[in-house]
């Protein structure tokens, strides 16, 4: 389980990634997305539009729902 104060709102617990299963290390999760060149699920919470990005967490598409968000 994650520790009081972590900041993981990623709700993808399945995810062999997720903190919840390496100590609560986001490590796993940051390595797979900067890899594959997308953007974690918490930061995609933070703006509010993680379920609008449907399959796309790319740097492009974080970027313009930022962008749209301004």
């Amino acid at each position: 389980m994650l520790s009081k104060g972590h900041f993981c709102t990623c709700e993808y617990y399945d995810c062999e990634h997720h903190p919840i299963k390496h100590d609560g290390s986001c490590n796993p999760c940051i390595e797979k997305n900067l890899a594959n060149k997308e953007i974690p699920a918490c930061f995609w919470n933070k703006i509010g539009s993680e379920g609008d990005c449907g399959s796309q967490y790319t740097f492009r598409k974080f970027a313009e729902r930022v962008i749209d968000d301004c």
